[in-house]
């Protein structure tokens, strides 16, 4: 209580009817968004051949083409890893060349076709990738898996094409070998350590395997 007579009470009481008083400040209007922004989350219209299928989006043009997969069309056989391209985990095949997803925009891919692990075999009928995998146990975890098959795809297919790499000995002649292999698949990280039995399913998949 104030030496005048006046409590606490009274003061907050006075304070609240003084603010009603006052036009406009009693119920202002929330804060709007400006334009710029209002303009960065317009919807984008995206079609995609996805796994053979043609597909039709909505989406932010600031969506990666792994959140695209993962969220929007529930393709969640794609990994989501360290989302900085640095583990591989995210790997797909974009009209045949193997990509990060995390680090491409999925507006960048209009018309384009893409494959995910879940395009590549079903359990019923397996990709050889797939089944030779397994045969090998090419895998521990599993959380990279889907991208090191994806990309282990894709390498065989580089091979085959005569696209080199940076160990290719004789850029005229471009085989198989198991440091082609391992050069190419440096990309995909595999915490459990499986490398040996991915570059082994590799081979077997190659046709390379003597054992």
């Amino acid at each position: 209580m104030t030496s005048d007579g006046f409590t606490r009470r009274h003061i907050l009481q006075g304070s609240a009817v003084a603010t009603a008083a006052v036009p406009g400040l009693a119920q202002a209007a929330p804060p709007t968004r400006s334009a710029s922004t209002q303009e960065g989350n317009r919807m984008m219209a995206l079609d995609m051949k996805v796994n053979g299928r043609d597909v039709h989006l909505q989406l932010d043009p600031r969506t990666t083409l792994l959140d695209a997969l993962r969220e929007h069309l529930h393709l969640t056989g794609t990994k989501k890893g360290c989302d900085h391209g640095q583990c591989g985990a995210c790997t797909v095949i974009v009209e045949g060349r193997r990509i990060n997803s995390c680090l491409t925009l999925a507006v960048m891919h209009e018309g384009e076709a893409i494959t995910t692990i879940e395009g590549l075999g079903t359990p019923e009928r397996l990709h050889p990738m797939q089944r030779a995998f397994i045969v090998h146990d090419g895998y521990q975890c599993g959380y990279c898996t889907p991208g090191q098959i994806c990309s282990a795809v894709a390498v065989l297919e580089e091979i085959e094409a005569g696209v080199p790499s940076h160990v290719t000995p004789d850029l005229d002649h471009v085989a198989w070998s198991d440091a082609e292999a391992r050069e190419r698949m440096s990309g995909n990280i595999c915490r459990c350590a499986a490398y040996p039995n991915i570059i082994a399913a590799m081979r077997d998949v190659a046709g390379e395997d003597k054992a």
